[in-house]
């Protein structure tokens, strides 16, 4: 059973705290009428509003997550529109809550993503970002590359609490030891599982981490998941927002970024959009020098390459396992998490999972 969030996360003077549960399985409706009581706990000036008052709209972007935007009907600007996150069903097999909402209120002071208003059960309530959720065709082009290297090593230079090592792969053998004794009732899925090759599998991560461990390179703080979902630009201030720190950890600096690579291909694993040497140059120098002008040297750049592209590997490899866990947990909520996550989707059709 889900541990609930707000036994996660130590109490705080600027965080408000809710015992009730949002029920996603109820009908549309039913389940709005809940996040508006919700709201109307969470944001005081909202109390005296009845449901008919506050409108509830779906987000794009979330993954995992059910995530809502509510805002009363007709207002101007000074009654601002608030954000609520439902936890995706089965979640926290993959997903360390307590590694995440630890991480939030340092993120949150630092202006990463929106401001952590409260929690309540299963998800949280956040500030609502006015901007532009991407697409995969946007992170090429390359004044948006630009904005989200900036950013990144904006993320990579932060100091967060919590431990320092890095957590690729202590998370790949989570995965990896849930992945490998799982079960399907359906007989013909169970076949195909029975041909994965779980020996083979824990090979390959040895050799990888051997790899890595001989790379040396430098471990920050990393969002982990840096998809077009995950990222939002304001079109008026031309800022990039980096949202949902879910997998956020201490991680090698190289896997943060050839995991953005990677989803460049998009959610249709198309990988002929693959960023090639020269877009990963332009990304590096912004990456490497965002805060001044001076030129980037060729060995820094060819480092970062063999660095990145290395860690492009091992970023398969993750979300292979992390879409076998996925899908034993819950058939239902692997329809939604599929359709938007690209290579664990790949994975599983070609097993047939």
């Amino acid at each position: 059973m889900a541990t609930d969030a707000i036994d996660l996360l130590p109490s705080h003077d600027n965080v408000l705290y809710c015992d009730d549960a949002v029920n996603p399985d109820l009908p549309t409706e039913a389940m709005y009428s809940q996040i508006r009581k919700l709201s109307r706990y969470f944001v005081k000036s909202w109390s005296h509003f009845d449901d008919n008052d506050l409108g509830v709209a779906p987000i794009s972007g979330g993954i995992t997550n059910l995530i809502l935007k509510v805002f009363v009907k007709g207002s101007n600007e000074e009654e601002q529109p608030i954000t609520i996150r439902i936890f995706g069903p089965y979640t926290d097999e993959v997903i360390d809550r307590k590694r995440e909402l630890q991480a939030i209120l340092s993120l949150s002071a630092e202006g990463f993503g929106p401001k952590l208003i409260g929690l309540f059960a299963n998800g949280m309530v956040q500030s609502y970002i006015n901007a532009r959720t991407l697409e995969p065709v946007d992170m090429s082009r390359p004044e948006i590359a630009a904005l989200i290297a900036k950013e990144v090593r904006r993320l990579h230079e932060t100091e967060i609490p919590g431990s320092r090592e890095p957590q690729l792969w202590r998370d790949i053998q989570k995965f990896f030891d849930k992945a490998s004794v799982i079960s399907f009732e359906d007989s013909i899925k169970q076949k195909k599982y029975e041909a994965i090759s779980f020996d083979e599998i824990n090979k390959e991560i040895k050799k990888l981490q051997e790899v890595s461990d001989a790379l040396n390179a430098p471990v920050v703080y990393c969002h982990n998941d840096l998809l077009s979902g995950n990222l939002m630009v304001s079109e008026k201030s031309n800022k990039l927002h980096l949202i949902d720190f879910e997998y956020g950890s201490y991680n090698y600096r190289g896997f943060d970024i050839g995991n953005h690579f990677n989803e460049y291909a998009g959610f249709e694993c198309d990988y002929s959009l693959y960023p090639d040497k020269k877009a990963q140059f332009h990304f590096f120098r912004h990456y490497l020098h965002c805060k001044g002008s001076q030129e980037v040297s060729k060995i820094e750049l060819e480092a970062l390459y063999i660095e990145t592209n290395f860690y492009a590997l091992v970023s398969h490899l993750f979300w292979a396992i992390w879409g076998i866990v996925q899908r034993s947990s819950s058939a239902s909520s692997m329809r939604t998490c599929c359709e938007q996550k690209g290579i664990a989707k790949k994975t599983m059709e070609e097993e047939n999972l």
